[in-house]
């Protein structure tokens, strides 16, 4: 998925020789995290709004250059390794460097998320089901086959958990009886984490069911 058609070049980077003042004058005007900072066209990384704020505005940045973080993506980077970038640095501004370092422009955190919600994961219909187990013991290959096995498709999975040994893995899954998938999980050794209500639902309401049909043929 090539995201240089995300590039945004509207901001010019600031310099070290720029004022603080100007530096809070920006954040004043827009509604951005971090704004990029330049030494001679030189990409060095990013102030935050919140370190600004802290600086007396009459300070040139170079003064409060320990405060630069220097965080960034190239322009061919996979959109999922950017929106980890954008996760590790809590920021909604994302500086793109191109090979040669020089500063293209920048992502915006929306923009990104947006490209995540048109996955199959979220834009596909089908159910949400979260599965637990041994760290050592899981592999998605068979969690592949056990959703196959129930002529469902697996639309998505990730691991959404990790605590000591055991781990967690969130999945999408297509149509299918998502209560047979969950029983396949068991006999496989698997903890079903959500889907307790919806399970406990369909068991009970098949045992009414049952139940039902034994006092109708008596």
């Amino acid at each position: 998925m090539p995201l240089e058609q995300y590039i945004i070049n509207d901001i010019k980077p600031l310099s070290l020789n720029d004022k603080i003042s100007d530096l809070k004058l920006l954040f004043n005007e827009l509604t951005y995290s971090h704004i990029p900072i330049e030494d001679n066209t030189v990409y060095l990384g990013c102030i935050s709004e919140t370190d600004a704020h802290c600086f007396e505005g009459s300070k040139l940045i170079s003064e409060v250059k320990y405060a630069i973080e220097g965080f960034f993506v190239r322009s061919h980077t996979n959109w999922l390794d950017v929106l980890e970038v954008f996760a590790q640095n809590d920021c909604n501004i994302m500086p793109v460097l191109n090979e040669n370092n020089t500063y293209l422009g920048y992502y915006e955190l929306n923009d990104i998320i947006n490209l995540f919600n048109e996955t199959p994961f979220f834009s596909e219909a089908g159910g949400i089901l979260i599965v637990e187990k041994g760290i050592q013991d899981y592999s998605f290959s068979e969690i592949s086959q056990i959703v196959e096995s129930n002529d469902s498709r697996l639309l998505g999975a990730f691991i959404s958990k990790m605590d000591n040994d055991m781990v967690q893995i969130t999945l999408k899954v297509g149509y299918g009886n998502l209560l047979d998938i969950m029983h396949t999980f068991r006999r496989y050794s698997y903890n079903i984490i959500s889907g307790h209500e919806e399970d406990s639902y369909l068991e009970n309401l098949k045992e009414r069911s049952e139940y039902l049909n034994k006092y109708l043929n008596i």
